[in-house]
């Protein structure tokens, strides 16, 4: 897989997600800051800080962007979350528009 088919998405603590850019693109939110003209760091650099979003918060969301690819094509299964993480999750998934 090269670089530019893979985004960096870094977390509040600053753990570094590298995921598949298809998966990222589930986010409306990831997708506008990767494809706004204006020369962004996040266009350039193909990496995009979370200060708000916890590290277990963003690994959930990685999780769900895959779960979604998956879903999308037909590969019905569940996405469990832990009840502990669900109100920080929604608050996350509203944020991102996912």
């Amino acid at each position: 897989m090269k670089k530019e088919d893979t985004v960096k998405l870094i977390s509040a603590e600053g753990f570094e997600f590298v995921i598949d850019k298809k998966a990222a693109m589930v986010s409306h939110t990831i997708r506008n800051m990767l494809t706004s003209p204006g020369g962004f760091a996040e266009t350039q650099l193909g990496e995009v800080t979370f200060p708000e979003i916890s590290t277990p918060i963003l690994e959930k969301v990685c999780q769900y962007f895959y779960w979604s690819l998956q879903y999308a094509s037909g590969m019905e299964t569940e996405f469990h979350i832990e009840p502990e993480i669900t109100l920080e999750l929604m608050m996350a998934a509203n944020y991102l528009h996912t």
